[in-house]
């Protein structure tokens, strides 16, 4: 008995089509493409990027500006370096999650947890220090020291 295929793929067939299955539907495609760009809509109907539309268009025999192919090509190693970028972005992020709100981390507790001074106890004691010169008063439980961070 035959195994029955997993209807549940939404996708459409010819976004799964191999590069011979694109070509010999494509010949019947453009000529009822209207659009501006056939590449892009290429691209598109047939869910391949620029760079691949436009080499498989060009063995079907059309011809496309140098200048437009390395501005396809450009592009795409610029959107390559951005999500580049972006993922190292959010690795930092997720590294950094618990650590953004110390001032100075004095160990790591048995699960791995940060403890020390945060921002805000720093900032709660120059804020003290700060009225306290304004008042030339000490405070009777804070002992002011000149202690460089």
């Amino acid at each position: 008995m035959a195994k029955k295929k997993n209807k549940s793929n939404n996708t459409p067939r010819r976004k799964q089509y191999n590069q011979t299955a694109r070509l010999q539907n494509a010949k019947k495609w453009v000529e009822q493409y209207n659009g501006k760009n056939i590449a892009k809509g290429y691209s598109n109907w047939f869910g391949v990027d620029l760079l691949c539309a436009i080499k498989e268009l060009e063995l079907l025999g059309y011809k496309f500006k140098q200048s437009y192919k390395e501005n396809v090509k450009q592009s795409l190693i610029a959107r390559q370096k951005q999500r580049e970028r972006r993922k190292r972005e959010k690795e930092r992020e997720h590294f950094n999650e618990g650590f953004e709100s110390f001032y100075f981390i004095e160990g790591f507790t048995s699960n791995c947890f940060p403890y020390g001074v945060t921002l805000d106890e720093i900032n709660d004691i120059e804020d003290i220090e700060w009225q306290l010169k304004r008042q030339d008063k000490k405070h009777p439980f804070i002992e002011v020291k000149d202690i460089p961070f």
